[in-house]
């Protein structure tokens, strides 16, 4: 059966390079985007940014699903070492954490919307600034794991498969 499947390349990867940082960064985007039309409309009374702000969330919410799937996957061909361990944890755990958060705005908000499209509660706002705070923090996790710890770099999947790094 394991020679059905592609072998691995440089990067410890069966394609090219890594999927999950590029769809993750529109999940990225799409909250922080979500935030900033909720903040701006809440000011200056222009409803219409509530649309936008729920169609990113809508879009988010789907996204960070592909997203995780990609992470899970990479996480584990990346043979991560006994260093970079705690971190990964972190990340997944936050991750796997912010799936159910977005997902539970993204339902929260769609009855928002059925009710009234032009009144955001302040809860909303509020959780919705703790969301972004969390994906910040996911952020710098996962700019950690690649500028820090290398993974699925060259040189440290080198190192891995010569045994230098365990």
């Amino acid at each position: 059966m394991w020679e059905y499947l592609p072998p691995l390349n440089e990067h410890n990867l069966p394609y090219p390079d890594t999927i999950h940082p590029i769809v993750v960064h529109f999940v990225i985007a799409m909250v922080l985007f979500a935030f900033i039309c909720d903040i701006i409309a809440y000011f200056t009374r222009n409803f219409r940014l509530y649309e936008v702000s729920w169609w990113n969330m809508f879009f988010a919410t789907i996204s960070i699903f592909i997203a995780i799937i990609f992470g899970q996957f990479e996480a584990g061909l990346a043979q991560p070492y006994e260093a970079v361990q705690p971190i990964l944890n972190l990340h997944t755990l936050i991750g796997w954490s912010l799936s159910g958060i977005i997902a539970a705005l993204t339902g929260w908000r769609y009855v928002i919307r059925s009710n009234n499209t032009e009144k955001l509660p302040m809860p909303y706002l509020g959780l919705g600034l703790v969301l972004v705070v969390i994906v910040g923090l996911q952020v710098y996790l996962g700019d950690e794991l690649v500028w820090v710890y290398g993974l699925h770099t060259v040189p440290v999947v080198e190192a891995i498969k010569e045994g230098i790094l365990q």
